[in-house]
């Protein structure tokens, strides 16, 4: 049976909606392993915000799978790639931002084609991504253009600073009002 039309661009919205949220999957698993790296070197302060972007990347990630839900699809669980491990913290922020610029300039051809099918609710959702991307990539070109022009001198300021979140436990298994 042949998809009318309006059914080929409603698949078309899913497919980008689904490479979205893979992409998000490797940011996800990425940031983690950078917060858990930078955080065991005693860079606190630089692996907190790695880890508040990777929650970030865990509500952008969720935001796609529900917009899939909502269009009939199934959101994919596989992340678009593989997640580089061991990074010397000189290299990280730099790396990261290179992920945000690529995410930020694939996002925006994602929100063309979510017009071009005429959904403007995941187009909505493209852009309020790309507005909090865009602040990924400014902390982390910040970070990088601190430790390529200050060096050892930033780093050794950040050392020793604590990677608490402000984050308390909570969950559906654990509760914060013990």
């Amino acid at each position: 049976m042949a998809q009318t039309a309006r059914e080929k661009r409603k698949a078309k919205v899913i497919e980008v909606l689904n490479k979205a949220r893979s992409m998000e999957l490797t940011a996800i698993t990425q940031y983690m392993n950078q917060h858990y790296n930078l955080d065991d070197k005693d860079y606190g302060e630089l692996a907190a915000k790695v880890k508040l972007i990777a929650i970030d990347e865990m509500r952008h990630a969720e935001g796609f799978a529900e917009r899939i839900k909502e269009l009939g699809g199934e959101p994919t669980t596989e992340p678009d790639q593989k997640v580089t491990k061991g990074q010397a913290v000189e290299q990280i922020f730099t790396f990261d931002a290179g992920l945000e610029d690529n995410t930020i300039d694939i996002y925006n051809q994602f929100l063309l084609i979510c017009r071009e099918n005429g959904d403007s609710t995941s187009m909505k959702l493209f852009e309020q991504t790309i507005d909090e991307e865009q602040l990924h990539f400014n902390y982390f070109d910040n970070i990088s253009d601190h430790i390529s022009t200050l060096g050892n001198t930033y780093l050794a300021k950040i050392a020793g600073t604590s990677s608490a979140t402000g984050i308390g436990p909570s969950g559906f298994a654990v509760s914060g009002d013990a």
